[in-house]
């Protein structure tokens, strides 16, 4: 038989007063998080990314944390490349409060929450990059969807643009990037930069003296263990392990 006629659960009121509900619940329980829109510059159609995209605006809004039992995903793992970090994490948004604050952005393709796009949540101190946007849950409760579910994984920095005005996260950019062309001479107008003559046809660009090596090129952390291993010398007897053709697979040798 038809539901009960006398309990209508699609009206706009329960609707608003569904929705209401929901966010008080995120700003009692919910914590501070800044979202970051992702600004292209020039996205490879093919591989689906953009190297050179920045993040130049933040905003603070009240997101809910998923996770009772700390981080989901792998987490700490190692690789042949070293130790990786895969820790996951979910946020509840209020729909209604994320298209009040965020959707007017420029930057946004979508009118949603985007994969992509950065959270930066203050009380870990880590950003987290989102890789999928659930707005089907819960389930059309009320005829309504009032919630976004990020499901994000902590973010690689890769020497992006991060001009957001928030100290503790342009601090980023200047401890961790490697991009040479963050240290170049700008002009007074904030226009161009100062540009050297090549007779190569390449361009040069007048670098200030903050740029170290130190920090475009670090060390291999592989570099480390070879000259622990001894490895990195002429002779074998200070080595670790011995990869001569006596014992080519590097086996402990007892003799």
């Amino acid at each position: 038989m038809p539901t009960n006629v006398y309990f209508d659960t699609g009206t706009t009121s329960e609707q608003r007063l569904y929705e209401d509900i929901i966010i008080e619940q995120l700003k009692i329980y919910g914590q501070d998080v800044y979202y970051l829109p992702r600004k292209l510059a020039n996205k490879d159609s093919i591989f689906g990314e953009d190297p050179a995209s920045s993040f130049d605006d933040s905003y603070i809004i009240e997101m809910y944390v998923d996770n009772t039992d700390g981080y989901m995903g792998e987490q700490e793992i190692i690789k042949k490349f070293g130790l990786e970090l895969r820790d996951d994490i979910t946020f509840i948004v209020s729909k209604l409060r994320w298209e009040t604050l965020i959707s007017n952005n420029s930057d946004l393709v979508v009118g949603r929450p985007q994969e992509g796009d950065l959270v930066y949540f203050p009380t870990t101190k880590a950003f987290f990059e989102i890789q999928f946007v659930e707005h089907e849950a819960p389930f059309y409760q009320q005829s309504a969807l009032p919630i976004y579910k990020l499901a994000c994984t902590k973010w690689e920095y890769a020497s992006e643009r991060l001009d957001t005005g928030i100290t503790a996260i342009d601090a980023t950019e200047d401890d961790l990037s490697v991009d040479t062309m963050q240290f170049q001479f700008a002009l007074e107008n904030e226009t161009g930069s100062f540009v050297l003559e090549s007779s190569i046809g390449a361009i040069d660009y007048l670098i200030n003296e903050d740029f170290t090596m130190a920090t475009q090129q670090p060390v291999d952390s592989g570099q480390a263990f070879e000259t622990a291993a001894g490895t990195t010398t002429s002779s074998t007897a200070d080595d670790i392990l011995d990869f001569s053709e006596r014992n080519p697979f590097g086996e402990v040798d007892e003799y």
